[in-house]
């Protein structure tokens, strides 16, 4: 390179110059710059320097023999100092080292080359090589040795130059830093330009000639938008008021300064909110008594009885702590359990949760619905007015007349009786043969015929009830030609016989299972039956007139429970055990599923508008549905804690009924409003008893009159109940 060389000062040579003493070192004449490196140099006890962590203080600390700052732009020009250098007469070794062949210069043209040329790879690479690059021959830079840090201050320490000298980790060496970087540095820690030649604010040069200016640089007139205010911002402003009305806009709100507060006051009553977690003080420990006294009185003393009586109690009810009585303190032995139970009440500290629950100050009367009285919900049956004896085994099933003078019972002990409602009487009886599961009265009035569900047979029986010539109608429909006996259609007609009963003068229904209900249709020429079967034919409409059987239809998902007739449209209703489904017989399609979400469907039960039906459960639930509201039910009421075995609606009254094994029956006030916004009304009323439990059975049927507000209990102890308001 043509130029002088950049010669880097070695860790060598700095060991082995000694520095001069106090009282031979030259003093500056011209220059205090150079008496402040001195100083500075002499006090600062600091180890090898870096420039990032260099603080402004040990460059610009004075000296303490001149007291001045080390401020070189205070002290003199650039110009000046650079005459001390050259002139000799700052300190000996700088001054020589800046201007010697060969000096050091912070031209860029001038730097040296770093000997280590591995180039921009980072240093951790050797960390474990003995070596910590290569020359530009090739060789590898060895690394030096570290000293000891103890050895290393007190070389520092020694060294008067130590402040000002930076350690290479690139090259391995120790760099010393010259006058001219030392000034750069220090003005750069002042937010100073480098170099001291620049003007950060120089003076302006108007470069226009204003001599001789006798005409404006523009003649144009002033336009007259500058005069009038403009539309355009005004409807930017019409458009940000309605924006900041309509909320769009929205501005900081200015924030609250704290008021005034109690310093030492209890905030556990504060209602402010704050963004930590609520300290909540652990439970303290129950005080020790008098029985966990050393001395306790004799009376909390026990007996040796009292002890022993104690082994014969549960551990939950024995004591914890049987009192004794010791003399002195240094007799009392130490406690047993003390360890475990210290140990109990750190796991109970840090392991209990502790959660701080908010309490609603809520009156407990004002979450109750605002239901009506009951006196003004009457009549409705309370008391036991009649009972109706005579069957010699539980009584499963009764049917009211349709003029309310007659009631038919079955029973369990294979006989059904038809009783007057008024008087109690048994008026007629017949005898089956096996055990009754449904009877059910021809809804006609002038038509008395009983329908008898027993084993596989339904029987039609005539009540003889009526005139001469109602008698002849009865017995002209219930006569089959002798012919026609077994009804063996095809496959078209389910396996169902129509058959002549010589012994009861009605008609025998054969069925193909156990019948367990039958219901008839609102004109009195169809009727229902049910067989607990997941069959399609598990559910038959009969027709009476003509003796016809017919299944339904549709397929059946689950086993039919029970069936019924809507009460003014053609509509059939089929329970299974989980769900309610809607057929329309005209259309022979499906309308509606509801979804009984119980375990076990057990009743259902129409109301006379026909747009909300009950269902009853095993599991002591009843469902009610309203149609046109939704397939969900609309209220779900948990009345009894054992099976429902029967539900009901009153024709006319705006009653409902429930009974169970529990040997209670419910009645309820249930008002289904025509307007379609107003949702029905339902209002427990009275709890029904007087029936006794037998077998684990209790009420097993129930049924309204037709005409009056009474409800015909039957239940399993032989017993049929009237109840009357």
């Amino acid at each position: 390179m043509k130029g002088k060389k950049k010669t880097m000062p070695k860790n060598d040579v700095h060991e082995e110059e000694a520095p001069l003493p106090s009282d031979k070192v030259p003093s500056p004449s011209v220059s205090d710059s150079d008496s402040d490196y001195e100083d500075s140099s002499a006090d600062d006890d600091e180890s090898s320097v870096s420039l990032d962590s260099q603080s402004e203080s040990e460059f610009e600390e004075g000296s303490p023999e001149n007291g001045r700052s080390g401020d070189l732009e205070a002290e003199g020009t650039e110009s000046s100092v650079d005459e001390d250098i050259v002139n000799g007469e700052g300190s000996g070794n700088e001054s020589s080292d800046l201007h010697q062949p060969g000096a050091e210069s912070d031209s860029s043209e001038d730097e040296v080359a770093p000997r280590n040329t591995i180039g921009d790879v980072p240093l951790k690479w050797y960390e474990d090589e003995p070596h910590i690059g290569y020359d530009i021959k090739g060789k590898k830079i060895k690394k030096k040795e570290k000293q000891d840090k103890l050895d290393s201050f007190l070389a520092n320490v020694d060294d008067s130059k130590s402040w000002r000298k930076i350690y290479d980790e690139y090259n391995d060496e120790v760099v010393e830093l010259t006058k001219d970087e030392i000034k750069l540095v220090r003005r750069l820690l002042k937010n100073q330009a480098p170099h001291s030649d620049f003007d950060p604010y120089p003076d302006y040069v108007d470069w226009y000639k204003w001599e001789d200016a006798k005409h404006p640089l523009s003649n144009a007139p002033e336009p007259k938008r500058r005069f009038i205010p403009s539309k355009w911002e005004a409807k930017k402003v019409v458009q940000y008021v309605r924006a900041i009305r309509k909320g769009t806009i929205t501005f900081d709100k200015p924030k609250e300064e704290d008021g005034p507060y109690l310093l030492w006051g209890d905030d556990s009553g504060s209602t402010e909110k704050s963004n930590h977690l609520a300290y909540i003080p652990a439970p303290k420990q129950k005080l020790p008594g008098h029985d966990e006294s050393y001395n306790p009185p004799l009376e909390y003393i026990p007996t040796q009885e009292e002890i022993n009586s104690y082994q014969l109690m549960f551990e939950e009810d024995r004591p914890k702590f049987i009192p004794k009585r010791f003399t002195s303190m240094r007799s009392i032995p130490s406690y047993e359990n003390a360890m475990k139970e210290s140990f109990e009440r750190c796991l109970d500290l840090y392991l209990c949760p502790r959660v701080r629950k908010k309490r609603l100050n809520i009156d407990p009367e004002s979450l109750k619905p605002k239901l009506p009285s009951r006196k003004e919900l009457k009549p409705y049956p309370i008391t036991c007015y009649i009972e109706y004896k005579g069957h010699e085994d539980a009584v499963t099933s009764i049917s009211i007349e349709a003029s309310g003078q007659w009631m038919a019972s079955g029973s369990s002990d294979g006989t059904v009786r038809v009783w007057e409602v008024e008087t109690g009487r048994c008026l007629r009886r017949w005898e089956v043969g096996e055990a009754v599961s449904c009877v059910s009265w021809n809804p006609l009035p002038d038509m008395h015929i009983l329908a008898v569900s027993a084993g596989q047979d339904v029987l039609l029986l005539n009540t003889g009830l009526g005139d001469e010539e109602l008698q002849n109608q009865i017995k002209e429909l219930l006569w089959i030609d002798s012919s026609t006996a077994s009804d063996d259609s095809g496959d078209k007609a389910p396996s169902v016989s129509w058959l002549k009963d010589d012994k009861h003068m009605g008609l025998r229904l054969r069925h193909f299972k156990t019948v367990t209900a039958v219901e008839w249709h609102r004109k009195g020429d169809y009727f229902s039956t049910v067989m607990p079967t997941g069959e399609s034919r598990a559910v038959l409409i009969h027709q009476l007139s003509k003796k016809l059987t017919q299944k339904l239809p549709f397929k059946l998902h689950g086993l039919a429970v029970r069936s019924t007739f809507h009460p003014s449209r053609s509509i059939f209703f089929v329970c299974t055990k989980k769900n309610v489904r809607v057929y329309d017989l005209l259309k022979t399609k499906v309308i509606k599923k509801l979804d009984t979400g119980l375990r076990e469907a057990s009743s259902i039960a129409v109301h006379p508008g026909g747009d909300n039906l009950i269902v009853g459960s095993k599991e002591g639930k009843m469902c009610w549905f309203d149609m046109d509201l939704s397939s969900k039910p609309y209220k779900i009421l948990k009345c009894h804690p054992k099976d429902i075995n029967n539900v009901i609606f009153h024709r006319t009254y705006p009653l409902f009924a429930s009974c169970s094994d529990d040997c209670t029956a419910y009645v309820f006030h249930g008002m289904v409003y025509s307007d379609l916004n107003q949702n029905p009304l339902i209002v427990p009323l009275e709890i029904l008893r007087g029936h006794t439990s037998s077998n684990g059975r209790g009420i097993l049927d129930c049924k309204f009159h037709p005409r009056q507000p009474w409800l015909f209990t039957a239940g399993a102890d032989k017993l049929i109940k009237l109840y009357c308001h």
